[in-house]
């Protein structure tokens, strides 16, 4: 992975192939203002990128010119010196995903290190990502399968083993996929099921995937067009970014005990050491059960679902503690 800073022959090949590779097409003339020599020297340079395995192609017109291709093998390849630590970066972020390709990360973060000037080795050694743990493998040609379909906009069919079963049951699954998305370490497709009628969301790494695909589809629009707010309320149980379930009591606690544990709650100074705390959840029961992780008195202020929930909580947890229940 050369950075190029040199005026010698070789450093501006590095500049020539800098340029073909950021514009598709470049008048000869053009090139050569742009590198300070001779229309004959930078078709000499081209023909020097060509042995190197470069697709550099003549480009027919009054101007001529040239345009880089794509070619069947991966030759050296030039980025300048912000390119060469977004890519660092990026491979550093890479090794977390589950998405099968953290050896290959790993190996191709050490290559673009150790090729580095040492000033922008520092910036990225400083730079310290790590893995939160827990995140499911995905196989690696799932991914690109699905991803694919995407693009392709064709429906997909597969296997899903849902939790606690696992092997499919049932017929094969079909779907017209629209978003491959990354949450919490694990990867999810979000399609439209034109069976049910409705948005679904599928984790990648319980699909099996039958081939073909399907027959192609036009694309739909998630509601609210953005995605990532649409899976994060699915999995709130709601079809908008709020909790089905909401709210409000009184904590006795101060607030500087309460305000690290709230994430997207809202916490306010209730007076005497105790806070406000408006929270949701899913359902009644689960917002009743994660307030009780303060350990601290509870006031509901409401609604009366809320009240009820709790009150449902203490008679199982007064039978759980009796011996030989359950």
């Amino acid at each position: 992975m050369p950075i190029a800073t040199s005026t010698t022959t070789s450093g501006r090949l590095l500049s020539l192939l800098s340029l073909l590779q950021v514009r598709r097409d470049w008048p000869g003339l053009l090139l050569a203002e742009r590198l300070g020599v001779s229309e004959r020297t930078v078709r000499r340079d081209v023909d020097r990128l060509r042995e190197l395995g470069y697709l550099v192609h003549a480009v027919k017109g009054p101007d001529g010119g040239y345009r880089l291709e794509a070619g069947s093998q991966v030759p050296p390849l030039l980025f300048d010196e912000d390119q060469a630590v977004a890519l660092a970066v990026a491979l550093k972020i890479a090794v977390g995903t589950g998405a099968g390709i953290e050896e290959a990360a790993a190996r191709a973060l050490a290559t673009v290190r150790q090729v580095l000037p040492s000033r922008l080795r520092q910036r990225v050694d400083t730079l310290e990502i790590s893995a939160a743990g827990g995140g499911t493998q995905v196989d690696t040609d799932v991914l690109l399968a699905l991803s694919s379909a995407v693009r392709a906009c064709e429906e997909v069919r597969f296997d899903y083993a849902s939790p606690g079963r696992p092997e499919s049951v049932g017929p094969p699954r079909r779907v017209q996929p629209h978003h491959l998305v990354v949450r919490g370490g694990r990867w999810y497709l979000v399609g439209w099921s034109a069976e049910r009628e409705d948005w679904r969301t599928y984790r990648a790494d319980r699909m099996t995937l039958r081939v073909p695909n399907g027959p192609r589809f036009r694309p739909r629009e998630v509601p609210g067009a953005d995605v990532a707010a649409f899976l994060a309320a699915r999995f709130k149980g709601s079809e908008t970014t709020e909790w089905p379930c909401r709210g409000e009591v009184v904590l006795g606690l101060p607030l500087a005990e309460v305000a690290p544990f709230v994430g997207g709650d809202t916490a306010s100074e209730a007076g005497d050491g105790r806070t406000r705390l408006l929270a949701g959840a899913w359902s009644w029961a689960a917002l009743a059960a994660n307030l009780l992780r303060f350990d601290c008195e509870v006031e509901v202020v409401g609604p009366q679902e809320l009240r009820d929930a709790f009150g449902a909580l203490s008679e199982r947890a007064v039978r759980a503690a009796r011996p030989g229940v359950g």
